[in-house]
């Protein structure tokens, strides 16, 4: 079946005739929207037989997939910079020279918990119990389950998980509510998030490369740096619809082990 131009048509050809918008009153020029919009769509499927569905048609996807031939290394380097740029904390634990070293995962992030005076600590069900062997008992854990509610959550200090992919161009962090990511909501209303991402095998270059790696019947979760909106008077605000405080940790497979 060969594509069709949505636009064979005259342009104009069957959109409804709209009055003028100063006459109108807010309610009517939505209405003529609306009605001048599902027109532009009815005319585009004119041709379209009703009993086609869109897999039938093929989508020439001939976009670049990668762009450049960066290393492994210059990848994650381009990540930690694209998430320091979002505002996110960015520590480096993928190489013996890093200033966290790889054999010091527990122990840093006990230290990140302890500067940031947490009390108590959400757990997601598949979280490597190594991760959190450093943090004192004092610190409460608070396991991921169905019965915690909103106001529950709001009292938590923080929360540590794992990640499904991180994407170096976007500086974006992909959670697809995986064992070690535990529900959406456990990252979304605590105010601060620690994520670990094995350098290794979950960080790519691209959305591409990311999109091939992810299931989009999962609840998935795409984070830019910590929650921010600039949607009242172009004044950044943070925290506003999850975390306040991003820190995000690269590790390498020996810090990362799923023990």
């Amino acid at each position: 079946m060969t594509p069709r131009d949505p636009g064979s048509q005259h342009p104009g050809a069957h959109e409804p005739t709209t009055r003028n918008p100063a006459a109108q009153t807010p309610s009517a020029r939505g209405q003529d929207s609306r009605a001048l919009v599902m027109a532009r769509i009815r005319r585009a499927l004119a041709d379209v037989p009703r009993a086609e569905t869109p897999g039938e048609v093929p989508v020439e996807r001939t976009y670049h997939r990668v762009h450049g031939d960066r290393t492994a290394d210059r990848t994650a380097d381009l990540l930690a910079e694209n998430l320091a740029d979002y505002r996110a904390i960015v520590h480096r634990a993928d190489t013996p020279a890093s200033l966290d070293a790889p054999s010091s995962l527990p122990a840093l992030i006990a230290r990140l918990l302890a500067e940031r005076g947490a009390t108590s600590v959400a757990v997601p069900p598949g979280l490597p119990d190594s991760w959190l062997s450093a943090v004192p008992d004092a610190v409460r854990r608070v396991p991921d389950t169905a019965e915690l509610t909103p106001h529950d959550l709001d009292a938590v200090s923080s929360v540590v998980t794992g990640c499904a992919v991180a994407i170096a161009e976007t500086g974006t962090v992909v959670l697809d509510a995986g064992p070690d990511q535990g529900r959406r909501r456990i990252t979304l209303v605590p105010d601060h998030h620690i994520c670990v991402i094995r350098v290794t095998d979950q960080v790519v270059g691209s959305v591409p490369e990311a999109l091939e790696r992810l299931d989009p019947a999962r609840p998935l979760t795409w984070i830019s740096g910590p929650s921010a909106t600039s949607d009242i008077e172009l004044d950044r605000v943070e925290g506003v619809h999850g975390p306040r405080t991003l820190e995000v940790i690269l590790t390498g497979p020996e810090s990362a082990g799923q023990s």
